[in-house]
């Protein structure tokens, strides 16, 4: 197992089984050690204290993502999961779609990752090509989107029912080369990779979002194995 998590701004909770833990990192008290492209509030989004990600001025108009990384942490395996809200932002083009997720084993500084992240605006279109790519699989830098389904088409992306703006729950479980999302409780996986991209090495875990979407991000939760 590898962790390093420094323990003073969350909340750690011991199950049964002494050796298992699962960190709670609620909104107002969430640190992060870098943002790419914004920065970070805390603010309330539909009732509910949430932690939004703001582009950088200096990003609009391009085709850029957001990063945050979660406190000075270390991740291998285990279960990360999370309440998402995304939508896009007022007066973004119409191809925007909210893009929101979570990376996972990233970089240090977030020159690599994995990442799970969603596409709100296509769960309930009547274009069921659109609908099939809701849910999203990619592996930063070498496998974007786009390489990802030129090249495997329909392996690492499918359908999910999502609204924009409604929080949605994103559960990441991870182990070896083989990750599986899951999404608002569903007891099956969404999607699952049996290959990930860079491996089995750990890294840091990052709440993520495209600069065109309105983001929020609620507690988060990481438990280790």
């Amino acid at each position: 197992m590898m962790i390093a998590f420094a323990l003073s701004p969350l909340q750690l909770v011991l199950g049964q089984n002494p050796t298992q833990r699962r960190i709670v990192i609620e909104p107002a008290r969430a640190h992060f050690s870098e943002v790419l492209n914004g920065r970070t509030e805390v603010v309330e989004h539909r009732g509910r204290p949430s932690v939004k990600l703001v582009p950088s001025p200096e990003t609009a108009g391009k085709d850029a993502d957001m990063l945050a990384i979660v406190g000075e942490n270390q991740f291998k395996d285990g279960t990360i999961e999370v309440d998402v809200a995304g939508a896009p932002r007022v007066g973004m083009p119409p191809d925007s779609r909210g893009f929101i997720g979570i990376a996972f084993r990233a970089g240090m500084h977030g020159e690599w990752s994995e990442v799970f992240y969603l596409r709100p605006t296509n769960g309930r279109v009547d274009d069921q090509l659109r609908r099939n790519h809701s849910a999203q699989y990619v592996s930063h830098p070498d496998f974007p989107w786009h390489r990802l389904r030129r090249e495997n088409p329909g392996v690492y992306e499918t359908y999910v029912d999502l609204v924009p703006g409604e929080w949605t729950t994103m559960k990441i479980e991870v182990s070896g080369t083989t990750a599986r999302l899951y999404v608002n409780g569903a007891k099956q996986p969404t999607l699952i990779v049996n290959d990930l991209k860079h491996g089995t090495d750990g890294g840091r875990i990052a709440v993520w979002a495209h600069v065109e979407t309105d983001a929020y991000f609620g507690a988060i939760s990481i438990a280790p194995r």
